[in-house]
């Protein structure tokens, strides 16, 4: 998935420059082992990561970063959000950055403003954590990073 890679990702960004796409988990796991630049970072909030489990990157000799994109518990905006990402990516704006959220909502749009401030290769991973409702109303069952078989691990 390196900049010469043709290896093509479903994009369903609102226009073509908001963000660079929407990926798998196993697609965002795949780049994640291939490119020795490519980050992981989970935008959920510290309870989620407490009690619902985080990715384990270790399998692949990496760690996933964490930053809020909404501080637990009143929920709002994290105003440090791209001064946080720019610190763990050392400013770098050209790796590739997958956003990860419980269900590929936050995570987009934490893409598009990772887009406007100038990473150019900014992806949603669209199921997220814990994938979208089933019929029984639960999650992580039909998509998404645990019930792709990914690894992770609770705190």
């Amino acid at each position: 998935m390196g900049r010469g890679n043709s290896r093509n990702f479903r994009r369903k960004a609102m226009s073509s420059n908001d963000y660079a796409g929407d990926v798998s988990p196993s697609d965002a796991f795949e780049a994640l082992k291939s490119e020795a630049d490519a980050l992981l970072v989970d935008v959920r909030t510290k309870a989620e990561w407490s009690f619902v489990g985080v990715p384990n990157l270790a399998p692949i000799g990496k760690a996933a970063s964490f930053i809020e994109w909404v501080r637990f518990p009143d929920m709002k905006p994290n105003r440090s959000f791209l001064k946080e990402l720019e610190k763990i990516t050392g400013r770098k704006k050209d790796a590739a950055v997958f956003f990860l959220c419980r269900s590929g909502q936050r995570s987009q749009k934490a893409a598009i403003a990772a887009t406007a401030a100038g990473f150019t290769r900014a992806y949603n991973v669209d199921t997220g954590f814990e994938g979208p409702l089933d019929a029984e109303r639960q999650r992580a069952k039909i998509g998404g990073w645990k019930a792709d078989g990914l690894p992770w691990g609770q705190t």
